[in-house]
């Protein structure tokens, strides 16, 4: 359970900027709205989603133990930003891989750490 959580916290944090750097300005929902900062987040995911999202943690475990190392010993913040970037691009490549979207992986990955509920049903289905 720690590690999921620590990688769901690393995960976050490297992602904040995800859909904005990872999205075709053309494509993107320009409608979205964060659930967690509207106070509205949906914590009655389907079993299936909440099976892809614990799946993908795996993925994002390896990026983040790959790329956290070198970004953090990187004096250059222009090539510290550049990991951070090539990081986060292959976090949205293994999430969308496994099925979900950018947006529906950060309201999981969100209510997971406030949704006592929430945060059962994943360890259940783990």
């Amino acid at each position: 359970m720690k590690t999921l959580m620590t990688s769901v916290a690393v995960s976050m944090a490297l992602l904040a900027s995800g859909p904005a750097l990872a999205a075709d300005p053309q494509t993107q929902d320009q409608d979205y709205q964060n659930p967690a900062a509207t106070g509205t987040q949906k914590t009655n995911y389907s079993d299936q989603e909440l099976k892809k999202f614990i799946k993908v943690q795996k993925d994002i475990s390896s990026i983040r133990e790959e790329y956290i190392p070198q970004i953090k010993k990187e004096q250059d913040k222009d090539k510290a930003r550049k990991l951070q970037i090539e990081a986060n691009d292959k976090m949205v490549a293994a999430i969308q891989d496994k099925g979900l979207d950018i947006p529906t992986y950060n309201a999981i990955a969100t209510a997971y750490n406030s949704e006592p509920k929430l945060r059962h049903r994943v360890e259940a289905l783990m």
